[in-house]
């Protein structure tokens, strides 16, 4: 049996990240991520492994940039202002087409807000995160495990398509402590020949750039760059499914609100209605095909967000509006509660009956 270690999901990120080769941690202090940096700085330094405390989070984002462009795997952590913060360099590092590891252990907003848990960043992550056309791939862990597994996993599809792989968690699982385990780390490589590590006098210099001053040039690469988000889009989608074979009411969440769904339609099962639950793993890309097929078969949906409804607008996109979809949730750093999301799907069932 593989051994299980009670760890706190900030720490679990840190300790994936550098079991899957991260050896440079760049980042700065903000609740509740704070302790992912300070495993960081106690551990990188035992391993040969480089942890700095940068001046701020913009100073952070840009070291992330030049070890990016280095081709090391690299990776920095921070809380929803500290993300805005970093939006710049996101955007240079999509513009460039370096692999990158972002992780927002997300807090209530907008404005500094508190620092109870919140999903309220979930426009920032999955339409972009600064200025211009791109993406990033986004992975909602819902445990302390996935904290773990999906740090491994977005290392490896930073790597694979040039991109930067963001964990979009919130602060319960960031703080909160489970038995995990690390046997399942499968750590993929991939050669890097763009990197800048020095010629040697042996090949032509290479060049990491986001800057196009040809409009005709830009475009070109505005273009290559979404052919390889619609691989991403047709390779990596990750949900689960629960309860969804006979399912007349879908109920979708992520994170924290998924634990609580989960629940929930377990709940309203007991009292005869037949609900289930999608639970996108991967924000973006978002899981439009499992979402479209129970639009065949469930009279209603219902979105439970810690925001004021931001994926719900994504849910009637993949369902083509051809069904209602309902909001229940809570903001400001507070979670709904089985019993208030158990309340949405009796109103969704007696509404469409």
């Amino acid at each position: 049996m593989a051994e299980r270690v009670l760890m706190k999901g900030n720490e679990a990120i840190a300790e994936a990240a550098i079991r899957a080769g991260c050896r440079h941690y760049f980042g700065y202090p903000i609740t509740p991520q704070t302790e992912i940096a300070a495993y960081m700085a106690k551990k990188m330094p035992k391993i040969g492994g480089v942890f700095l405390q940068a001046e701020s989070e913009i100073a952070s984002i840009n070291m992330v940039y030049g070890a990016a462009a280095a081709g090391f795997r690299v990776m920095t952590s921070s809380s929803s202002p500290g993300i805005s913060l970093k939006s710049e360099g996101l955007s240079y590092i999509a513009g460039s087409d370096v692999p990158a590891f972002v992780v927002n252990v997300q807090r209530g907003g907008p404005g500094l807000g508190g620092i109870q848990p919140s999903q309220s960043d979930y426009f920032q992550a999955t339409k972009g995160g600064g200025h211009g056309d791109y993406r990033m791939i986004v992975l909602a862990p819902a445990s302390v495990q996935e904290m773990a597994s999906l740090t491994v996993k977005g290392f490896n599809l930073a790597d694979k398509y040039l991109m930067t792989a963001m964990i979009l968690a919130d602060g319960t699982i960031g703080q909160m402590m489970e038995p995990i385990t690390f046997e399942d780390v499968q750590v993929e490589t991939y050669d890097k020949p763009w990197a800048l590590t020095g010629t040697k006098m042996q090949r032509k210099h290479n060049i990491v750039n986001s800057l196009y001053l040809k409009p005709d040039e830009l475009e070109r690469k505005n273009f290559e760059r979404y052919e390889r988000y619609k691989v991403v889009e047709e390779n990596e989608v990750m949900y689960e499914e629960y309860m969804m074979e006979d399912a007349e009411i879908c109920v979708v969440a992520f994170g924290i609100a998924s634990r609580v769904a989960k629940n929930a339609v377990a709940a309203a099962r007991k009292e005869g209605v037949k609900a289930g639950l999608i639970r996108p793993i991967t924000l973006w890309p978002f899981p439009k095909a499992a979402v479209r097929k129970a639009a065949d078969q469930v009279k209603a949906f219902i979105s439970v967000e810690l925001n004021m409804g931001q994926m719900i607008e994504d849910i009637r996109l993949a369902a083509e509006c051809t069904r209602p979809v309902s909001l229940c949730n809570r903001t400001g750093g507070m979670i709904p509660d089985p019993e208030q999301v158990l309340a949405a799907i009796k109103a969704a069932q007696k509404g469409v009956n």
